[in-house]
């Protein structure tokens, strides 16, 4: 029975490591302030839960501080198998993104609502804006733009809000801040 059983197993251990524990898409890319679950098949010691310090690195056993932001569960998987073979034969590692805590954007300025937005999936610069609640009736519509890294990309509200061009409704990252002055 158990024989009949082991190829069940074998791909159940497996399986989280294809997908986020929410279902999301496996390419999500680690943020600071994320909380992954790392475990490795038959080490009870090597299972813990992680949070991605501000600096977008981990602490696990064995393996030591890694960077991780900017990785996905699959590469993290791959990291870490590569230095835990250092101490055993053939190590399967399984990485799940438990919450994505560092999945934010900010709205900034003249928004009823400005502070750090939580991401849920694929999100726009007009979801954000609805998101915070909309602009207030001070706000310079003619002047919001997202900044992203030092890119500044200007945003046509009036366009976006009129469906005449969609093309500043930019998607936003982890990280953007969506200014309104």
């Amino acid at each position: 029975m158990l024989r009949l059983l082991l190829p069940a197993l074998c791909a159940l251990a497996v399986w989280p490591s294809l997908s986020s524990a929410d279902g999301k898409d496996a390419n999500y890319l680690l943020n600071p302030g994320d909380v992954i679950f790392v475990s490795v098949w038959r080490e009870d010691a090597l299972k813990e839960e992680v949070h991605v310090l501000p600096d977008g690195s981990i602490t696990f056993p064995l393996v030591g501080r890694i960077a991780v932001a900017g990785l996905d569960s699959t590469a993290v998987e791959k990291l870490i198998t590569t230095k835990l073979e250092a101490f055993m034969p053939e190590p399967n590692v399984s990485v799940v993104v438990r919450d994505p805590k560092g999945n934010l954007v900010y709205a900034q300025g003249k928004v009823l609502k400005p502070g750090p937005l939580q991401l849920a999936g694929p999100t726009t610069v007009l979801q954000v804006l609805s998101m915070a609640g909309g602009l207030d009736k001070f706000a310079e519509k003619d002047d919001i733009k997202v900044v992203r890294n030092k890119k500044v990309m200007p945003v046509n509200y009036d366009y976006l809000i009129s469906g005449k061009d969609m093309s500043t409704n930019y998607e936003l990252q982890a990280g953007d801040t969506l200014v309104v002055p």
